[in-house]
């Protein structure tokens, strides 16, 4: 196969070797011939002439075209072929290095990759006489694609629209979660030394490292989805990589609704306690959606403010024009340089925001963002891993004590109860449906007590054939407390109505 001299990837392909055994032996292709004179296989090892039908030799060009798209645009699905591929990809993966010219491949686009790898695969599945039929060579040039230009294994994963959660657990052992349940995938690394290659490509591209003097990392991949990965020596099973995905589709209060993750009168309440720049905190358990259902109640703020959003790996997809990201650091090899969710939160008050949106309220940052609450910058909006909205004030009134400042406990939780206006909780329950389980509105004090009230509760009944929980979504019938500050924006009416 023929390729300009500038333009070609490929190096020229080796002559063959002097040859004792005469054209017999060179007949059984170069993997084979290797193997055999490793000693893996038998010196009379001969494979038949018929193994693979002419017609399925000769590239698919008119199909190669698709690799012109993004990986994730070309979803594979996790089928019993994907184990034959990748074998081959193994065997024939020693013999296209040494061909490959990656000067060359590193300039051309993914098209024209795809193309002259799509031809080189072709002849060396010819020389080595592989069983293997069109549509898993496509599927092999997809896969060496990927560990080239993408995540390697994982992209079969990342294009599946029904994974939400991937987990590595090392080379071996890849799960991924779809429709609330965990799975066993077959995906596969080749060892711990390709997951590491992974890991890195992955923190590289925002500027971390992942090594033995720094096994832990946050990262985000480029369509925001989260990413932690933890390496040996901590990690002792080999390189660990959790991914929590964001979906392309854009989740909205509406069409939580329309899947059964709230009530159509607790999206009313939601969009305008958004609206009516209420500070909202979001409350639940590790991949119950928090930030997920904190992106659908931002799509409710007003275009003409001024955001800032505070993560320690930003993943907020805000839809308004003016939005400031401002995202943590961790320290540097010599221990300095590192910027804390703290040192952030200080910094966005000289920025001028109208609101203040924290990804997730873990440490001392709490204290900050409660004065900022109660300091004008209405609207704020975070989360906070907790199992009931009362526990919820509990974190917080222990992370504010991080902070290092000697407070009585009654003026913490003062300064809780005016800077919080409602909590909504949210949770993933044993049928895997992620549900908004309470909306509770922050009222004050009351001795040394804060006082909250239930707006809606989601109540059990019972459990169907198929193991999904029935229930329905409880109103309290109260008169909320949000109601002046709804009428100031002329929505105290909808938030009656809503009630009901």
């Amino acid at each position: 196969m023929a390729f300009g001299r500038r333009t070609s990837i490929f190096l020229p392909a080796p002559p063959p070797a002097n040859n004792p055994a005469g054209p017999e032996r060179r007949q059984m292709g170069h993997a084979t011939q290797r193997l055999i004179d490793a000693g893996v296989l038998p010196q009379d090892t001969r494979l038949p002439e018929n193994i693979l039908p002419q017609e399925n030799h000769a590239p698919a060009h008119a199909e190669v075209l698709a690799f012109d798209q993004a990986p994730e645009a070309l979803p594979v699905p996790v089928d019993a072929s994907y184990t034959h591929v990748e074998t081959i990809k193994n065997q024939i993966q020693p013999q296209l290095m040494d061909r490959l010219d990656f000067s060359v491949a590193s300039t051309l686009p993914r098209a024209e990759l795809a193309r002259q790898l799509d031809g080189l695969v072709n002849e060396i599945v010819l020389e080595d006489r592989l069983q293997i039929n069109a549509r898993e060579q496509r599927n092999l040039v997809t896969s060496l694609l990927n560990d080239m230009l993408g995540f390697g294994p994982l992209e079969r994963l990342l294009a599946d629209e029904k994974v939400t959660d991937i987990m590595v657990n090392g080379a071996f052992q890849v799960y991924a979660e779809r429709a609330g349940k965990l799975e066993l995938t077959n995906v596969r690394f080749r060892d711990d030394a390709h997951v590491m290659n992974i890991a890195t490509r992955i923190v590289t591209r925002i500027g971390r490292r992942v090594d033995e003097s720094s096994p832990l990392c946050d990262a985000r991949l480029p369509d925001g989805s989260r990413v932690n990965i933890i390496i040996p020596p901590l990690a002792i099973d080999g390189p660990t990589i959790s991914i929590r995905k964001f979906s392309k589709r854009k989740i909205t209060l509406d069409i939580m609704a329309e899947q059964g993750n709230l009530s159509p009168n607790m999206a009313t309440v939601l969009k305008i306690a958004g609206r009516a720049r209420l500070n909202i905190l979001i409350s639940g358990g590790t991949g119950s959606g928090k930030t997920t259902l904190l992106n659908a109640i931002s799509r409710t703020i007003d275009h003409g403010e001024r955001i800032v959003t505070i993560e320690d790996a930003a993943e907020l997809q805000l839809q308004q024009p003016h939005v400031v990201r401002l995202e943590t650091r961790p320290s540097s090899l010599e221990g300095g340089g590192e910027v804390s969710m703290r040192d952030l939160v200080k910094n966005s008050l000289r920025m001028r925001p109208d609101r203040i949106i924290l990804g997730e309220v873990r440490g001392e940052e709490a204290m900050d963002m409660l004065q900022a609450m109660n300091t004008g910058h209405e609207g704020s909006l975070g989360t906070i891993h907790a199992n009931r909205p009362r526990e919820a004030l509990t974190r917080l009134e222990n992370m504010i004590g991080l902070a290092g400042i000697n407070l009585p406990s009654k003026a913490v939780r003062t300064q809780i109860s005016s800077a919080l206006d409602m909590i909504v909780q949210v949770s993933r329950m044993r049928d895997g449906v992620r549900r908004i389980t309470n909306i509770t509105e922050v009222l004050g004090m009351e001795g040394d007590v804060i006082i909250t009230q239930e707006l809606f509760v989601f109540e059990v009944e019972n459990e169907d054939a198929d193991g999904k929980l029935t229930g329905h979504f409880h109103s309290s019938g109260l008169r909320p407390a949000c109601m002046p500050k709804a009428a100031y924006f002329g929505l105290d009416k909808p938030l009656y109505e809503a009630m009901q």
